[in-house]
């Protein structure tokens, strides 16, 4: 049940990032996008964000965990990819400028939306 609550806000979390960056679109529809890109972003998160972090821990720490921004935008980008490829719907990321931007909104979105849904 932790599972669908945590892909409920991530869904929501990316529909914001759809409607607040620019360069990233949803494909497939704007409700079967966003639910799309959250399965495959929570994914990538479980199998290939810990290694990433693992592999690349000496520059986040030289960067005082600023590089932690850039990874979370490529498991956005690679989520994107994955969704639109397996599924046939996701979200399009036009530059990893808007990568990055939406990381740091669909991040921040599941900080406030969480609490309130209860994950």
């Amino acid at each position: 049940m932790e599972f669908l609550g945590t892909w409920l806000v991530t869904a929501i979390a990316t529909a914001a990032a759809i409607a607040l960056v620019p360069g990233i679109n949803a494909v497939g529809g704007s409700f079967l996008g966003p639910v799309m890109c959250a399965l495959a972003l929570a994914l990538v998160n479980a199998i290939i964000k810990p290694v990433v972090e693992v592999m690349s821990l000496p520059i986040t720490i030289f960067s005082l965990g600023l590089f932690l921004l850039i990874i979370n935008a490529f498991m956005l980008e690679i989520a994107g990819s994955i969704s639109i490829s397996l599924f046939g719907s996701g979200i399009e990321i036009s530059s990893f400028g808007a990568a990055i931007a939406g990381s740091i909104v669909i991040s921040l979105a599941s900080m406030i939306i969480g609490p309130i849904i209860g994950e």
